[in-house]
């Protein structure tokens, strides 16, 4: 069994209040959940307006299949246009065997 873990950060631009800032993640977390069926939460700089990071959890048999759907998962979050990535990371865990 393997665990994908994945880390993207976004920087929001015009954001003047939290609100604003939820509206942005909350969009992308939804759509992010419902195009793949995966885990996805915003993971840190829940108080900053400007910047948020999104957490991506996916778990199963194959690291190449998962490798490769933390990368078209985080493709997509890009693709939406709704904040500029800064940064991304992902890691594999193999559990088992």
């Amino acid at each position: 069994m393997t665990v994908g873990i994945a880390r993207v950060t976004f920087r929001l631009h015009g954001n003047q209040s939290l609100k604003e800032k939820r509206k942005v993640v909350k969009s992308l977390i939804e759509k992010s959940r419902h195009r793949f069926n995966v885990s996805v939460a915003e993971v840190a700089d829940q108080d900053v307006h400007q910047r948020t990071t999104i957490g991506v959890a996916v778990i199963g048999s194959d690291g190449r299949v998962i490798n490769s759907l933390l990368d078209r998962i985080i493709d997509f979050m890009d693709s939406l246009s709704l904040a500029d990535m800064v940064e991304r990371e992902f890691e594999l865990i193999a559990l088992g065997d």
